[in-house]
């Protein structure tokens, strides 16, 4: 039998950036467990490809196209939902972008507000967007934001990303409050190094996977299916008691 502690089965789930990496992740295997699944990315191709893939295997989904960034097109994305079907359960602000900069000084305003809309702008808009719609249902919902352990270990080439991560953070602690009277709980995912396709230049790549290692307890990189267990957690009953909270999944980095 399920366990209905961690059952999410009908609830609408939400994932931006579903097309590849922990978002593919945790669409295959939310859908698996009954969930109704809405894989949101720029291209509207590779969400269609991870959309047939859940519809192969018995699921329910949907694919849709969605820059994040672009503050307009969230309302027309929770639209969308909505009228296929007729409601939303959990978001999961997953988008997000990392590209380096050479130095502060050499961080263009172009690259600034390309970082900052994708991982911080887009996630603010559509959990207002988002929240406000489950409230007019009732019941409640949950919100899971993925954070990056750079925003609590920031380095030079990172400024920009951490800080938009650090932000993220800071919108997880800020609108659990906001939202709580309604019963949205809004919580974080804290990520430390994955094997996905962004980051395949050092972690795939035997001479710089030495330096990712050399941090890290567990002596390996994350698979991205190793980060469903806490998204399962956050989406259900199990955490009901639970708001606010960023939990950290990086395999023991050390301080």
């Amino acid at each position: 039998m399920p366990d209905s502690l961690f059952d999410v089965s009908g609830k609408v789930v939400i994932v931006t950036g579903g097309s590849r990496g922990l978002g593919k992740a945790m669409a295959i295997e939310f859908a698996r467990r009954g969930a109704r699944i809405v894989i949101a990315s720029r291209k509207l191709d590779e969400c269609e490809k991870v959309a047939t893939a859940i519809r192969e295997e018995g699921g329910d989904a949907l694919a849709l196209s969605c820059h994040v960034g672009r503050w307009d097109g969230l309302e027309h994305l929770v639209h969308q939902v909505v009228a296929h079907f007729g409601r939303i359960d959990v978001l999961i602000n997953n988008a997000g972008m990392s590209p380096v900069a050479p130095s502060l000084l050499d961080t263009s305003e172009a690259l600034f507000d390309k970082i900052i809309d994708v991982n911080l702008k887009g996630p603010t808009r559509l959990t207002a967007l988002a929240a406000s719609q489950m409230a007019s249902q009732g019941g409640g919902g949950s919100i899971i934001n993925i954070s990056s352990i750079a925003s609590y270990k920031p380095t030079p080439v990172t400024t920009i990303y951490s800080a938009a991560k650090a932000g993220l953070n800071v919108l997880t602690a800020a609108s659990a409050q906001e939202f709580a009277g309604a019963g949205v709980r809004v919580n974080c995912i804290v990520c430390g190094t994955f094997d996905t396709d962004a980051v395949a230049g050092f972690v795939r790549n035997e001479e710089t996977l030495p330096q990712v290692l050399e941090t890290i307890a567990l002596n390996r990189v994350g698979e991205p299916s190793e980060v469903v267990g806490a998204a399962l957690y956050f989406a259900s009953s199990a955490s009901s008691y639970t708001t606010g909270t960023c939990i950290t999944l990086d395999g023991g980095v050390a301080p």
